[in-house]
């Protein structure tokens, strides 16, 4: 079940990006384009707009009925794990797996959008004429435009702002103990939203991973791999001064994906012990 519920996350998230890149087409921006020819392509734009909203929201509601459904049957608890605190639903009811169907594509959602937010960060002075970066901005939208330090505790503020709008109904389904205390209410947001940037360690670890193997193995000259290694050499900017390189080997990749996820197993330990009850 926990295999076909990240199938499925996965697929809501295509959907969903299907409907941004719509959304976001050029041609319907094209001033040049003559008015009928311009109409036509509008009525087309949000009709196949209508297809992927139609067809996220009715995935959605179909495996919140397939997990209220089978759930019960094979004993399976989802769960939404958020570092600081792991979230049970019970899959019996129909009303909790609706929840959760929504919660997790929010999850999964988030976590898209943070690993934009991180490559946006570290190449905020690369141009648009890139093509992978041009698509990060495309669909970060006007977030693009946010200082650096905002852009860096704007997921801690979000999910801050989602904890405190969804405590009302999280504690009256009783899957959420109500907090004592807005101020532990707050801390608790904060938390959660300190364990959501872990996702990045994630990200930052791919990336030099692929920085490493292509730096002795040659997979062509495709944008991706000079997007990779302009990024990655970003993100071991820290290490410069650390002397990892022997001979021809560059072990500065490798180290840097072991301070990840040393620092990330750090913060995940830590985090829980802070979440106050």
């Amino acid at each position: 079940m926990g295999l076909i519920h990240s199938i499925l996350d996965l697929a809501v998230l295509l959907l969903w990006l299907g409907w941004r890149d719509v959304t976001s087409g050029a041609l319907l921006q094209n001033s040049a384009t003559p008015l009928v020819r311009t109409l036509r392509q509008a009525g087309t734009t949000t009709v196949v707009r209508r297809k992927y909203l139609i067809g996220l929201a009715g995935l959605l509601l179909l495996r919140a009925l397939i997990y209220w459904w089978i759930g019960a049957a094979v004993n399976w608890i989802p769960q939404l794990d958020l570092v600081a605190i792991v979230i049970p639903f019970r899959s019996e009811l129909l009303g909790r797996m609706l929840l959760f169907s929504f919660c997790s594509f929010g999850a999964t959602l988030m976590s898209f959008y943070l690993a934009l937010l991180l490559l946006s960060l570290v190449n905020r002075a690369v141009p648009d004429t890139e093509p992978l970066q041009k698509f990060v901005r495309s669909h970060l939208g006007w977030f693009e435009r946010l200082p650096w330090l905002v852009k860096l505790v704007l997921p801690i503020g979000a999910v801050l702002l989602l904890r405190l709008g969804l405590s009302p109904l999280l504690n009256w389904w009783d899957i959420l103990p109500a907090a004592v205390t807005v101020g532990a209410a707050v801390k608790q947001g904060l938390l959660i939203g300190v364990g959501a940037c872990l996702i990045w360690k994630h990200v930052i670890a791919g990336l030099l991973l692929l920085y490493f193997l292509n730096s002795y193995v040659y997979f062509g000259s495709h944008p991706l791999w000079n997007y990779v290694n302009h990024t990655s050499r970003r993100l071991l900017t820290p290490l410069r001064w650390v002397p990892l390189r022997f001979g021809r080997m560059d072990f500065a990749p490798v180290m840097g994906i072991v301070v990840v996820y040393l620092l990330g197993a750090l913060v995940e330990r830590w985090l829980p012990r802070l979440y106050p009850a």
